[in-house]
């Protein structure tokens, strides 16, 4: 316990504290007000706030200072790197610790892809926690690669930094009370475990059921009346801005001062480039001063809120007692950031990871991770759609920056009894095929609004199941992309007139790299410009709006290896309207 009493007699001025910070102007998110005092750390934690002397001084003159931002839920398998990488990403934007979700993975790799996340996360400067996947498989209207229990999410409740239970999607469970899904509820109410929801849709009745389970947040609200609708029943709102999903804006009207600590900010899923080009949740931040809210509601919202929704005792603020991860601004507004220190070491500097103690090892990746596609040989025959010309189609039409779909009727052009993809009607063909045990499921829809004038895109990457997911122009191309993630091992793939124009390997378990950032970003800006070149045009990003495709429990239409699946009825529907 010498480091406890070093802590207190710096805190006493008996001696120098390690490092004094002077001259800045502190968020002092208790009070919501900018103060000027020095701040005292010792042992990498704040000791005092107000007059000190330290053997290291540190002028902030000019500087505003902010507790360190919290990402209160993150699928990092969303940037496609490991946790060492992403951590060199996040930090630069003045993110110091995050609540990460391996459900992607564990979707794809079970309980060892959740011990590949942790393990990755065990040496890294980034503060990652974990809650752990609550629906593995996320619904019995897929297949995906494992099943995960109670009994085996159980154990991972020992590691030290496992908070509890992770988004519960499947509220037809809940509902119901089906056992597997009761027994994962108890068992974290039983070990005072956190609970996140995900509450897409749902009505005030079935968040009354959701909050009676001890589930107390949602990050699936898209307008102010389903927001408040969370916050009557005591849950957490996190207001969500990611690639696919941007929801802040629309959310801001609903935050009040008197509401606003039930409020936090999260990325859910965001890829690379977005959040090298955009940010993370500082863009959060900006965007909503930006859109008018005070800004040290903000900054409390991305900082104490977090903390204290998951039990962070230590995080969150600028107090005695609290561990100091603090961002330096050049403007509270612009969100402009100079310096990012953890535990009281210096980070990130002017957008660039600085840490010289950082270890770029990965852990040892097992065949088990790097040998997940498994299909049987698929034929341009396999992907026929049967219907008639004239026919009228169920067509998903993707909603731009939204994972939520809309359910069209519209008539389809047809060849040889065939449907006939059409670039000029923008009806284009989608493909899931099932990748984890080789069962031969091969989905098959149509999907309206991506506006490719030719080729095919496809996809390891398709929540929550992952199976491979592919969306063309034509037949051969798509049949092409998808032979050649089975090539790569998994990954994101480009193909026009049968040809690989760009691609992404994702050799772990099909959704992401060991490859640095840095040679991830020049992968994905060579992705964007073949995506022009088979002309797409749209403002979104087509690999991500994508990947949500597959996703059964986000209304209105959706498509998984077992066919096209309305979420309304939760259940499987024709593709063609047969008359």
């Amino acid at each position: 316990m010498e480091y406890f009493t070093q802590r207190l007699a710096a805190s006493a001025k008996k001696v120098k504290a390690d490092v004094v910070i002077k001259n800045g102007k502190i968020i002092d998110v208790f009070n919501g007000e900018i103060i000027e005092e020095d701040i005292a750390i010792t042992d990498g934690v704040i000791v005092g706030i107000g007059h000190y002397e330290g053997n290291t001084t540190i002028d902030a003159t000019g500087k505003y200072i902010s507790p360190g931002f919290i990402d209160g839920h993150v699928h990092i398998e969303s940037a496609m790197v490991t946790p060492q990488q992403f951590s060199q990403v996040v930090i630069p934007h003045g993110v110091t610790t995050v609540i990460a979700d391996p459900h992607e993975i564990a979707n794809a790799s079970g309980s060892k892809g959740i011990q590949f996340m942790i393990d990755s996360a065990k040496d890294i400067p980034l503060n990652t926690y974990f809650m752990l996947p609550s629906c593995v498989p996320a619904t019995p209207f897929e297949h995906a690669g494992a099943s995960l229990t109670a009994e085996d999410l159980e154990p991972f409740y020992k590691e030290e930094r496992v908070l509890g239970l992770a988004e519960v999607m499947d509220f037809p469970s809940v509902f119901h009370q089906d056992k597997g899904m009761m027994k994962k509820l108890i068992t974290a109410n039983k070990l005072g475990k956190k609970i996140d929801g995900h509450a897409a849709g749902l009505s005030g009745d079935a968040i009354n059921v959701y909050a009676s389970a001890g589930i107390k947040t949602d990050h699936e609200c898209v307008t102010p009346e389903e927001a408040r609708d969370r916050l009557k029943r005591g849950m957490y709102v996190m207001l969500r801005e990611g690639s696919a999903a941007r929801d802040v804006s629309a959310l801001l009207p609903v935050i009040t001062e008197r509401n606003s600590r039930r409020c936090l900010f999260v990325t859910d899923d965001k890829h690379l480039d977005d959040l090298i080009a955009e940010g993370s949740i500082d863009y959060n931040i900006s965007l909503s001063i930006k859109g008018g809210l005070n800004p040290i509601l903000a900054y409390q919202m991305a900082t104490i809120n977090a903390a204290e929704c998951f039990g962070l005792t230590s995080k969150g603020a600028i107090a005695p007692g609290y561990d100091a991860d603090l961002v330096f601004l050049d403007s509270l507004e612009d969100v402009k950031i100079e310096k990012v220190f953890l535990k009281g070491k210096l980070m990130a500097e002017n957008g660039r990871f600085v840490c010289s103690e950082f270890s770029e090892t990965t852990p040892s990746i097992s065949e088990f991770l790097t040998n997940t596609i498994h299909i049987q040989e698929i034929k341009i025959d396999d992907l026929q759609i049967p219907c008639s010309q004239g026919t009228s189609a169920n067509i998903i039409e993707i909603v731009p920056n939204k994972i939520i779909t809309k359910h069209i009727v519209e008539e389809i052009n047809a060849k040889n009894g065939y449907f006939q993809p059409t670039v000029k009607l923008d009806h284009l063909k989608m493909a899931v095929v099932e990748r984890h045990a080789a069962t031969g499921n091969i989905g098959l829809g149509i999907v309206k609004g991506f506006g490719l004038k030719s080729g095919a895109i496809a996809s390891t990457v398709a929540h929550d199941s992952h199976n491979i997911i592919a969306l063309g122009t034509n037949d051969q191309d798509l049949l092409r992309a998808i032979h050649e993630l089975k090539e790569m091992g998994g990954g994101l793939v480009v193909i026009n007139e049968n040809e690989v124009i760009a691609s992404l390997p994702l050799e772990i378990s099909g959704l992401m790299t060991a490859s640095s950032f840095k040679n991830v970003n020049k992968m994905l800006k060579e992705i964007d410009e073949a995506l022009l070149n088979i002309g797409f045009t749209g403002n979104f990003n087509p690999f991500l709006t994508l990947s949500f495709l597959a996703l059964p429990v986000i209304p209105e239409l959706k498509l998984t290896d077992m066919g096209l699946f309305q979420v309304k009825d939760f259940k499987h529907v024709d593709v063609v309207n047969l008359r």
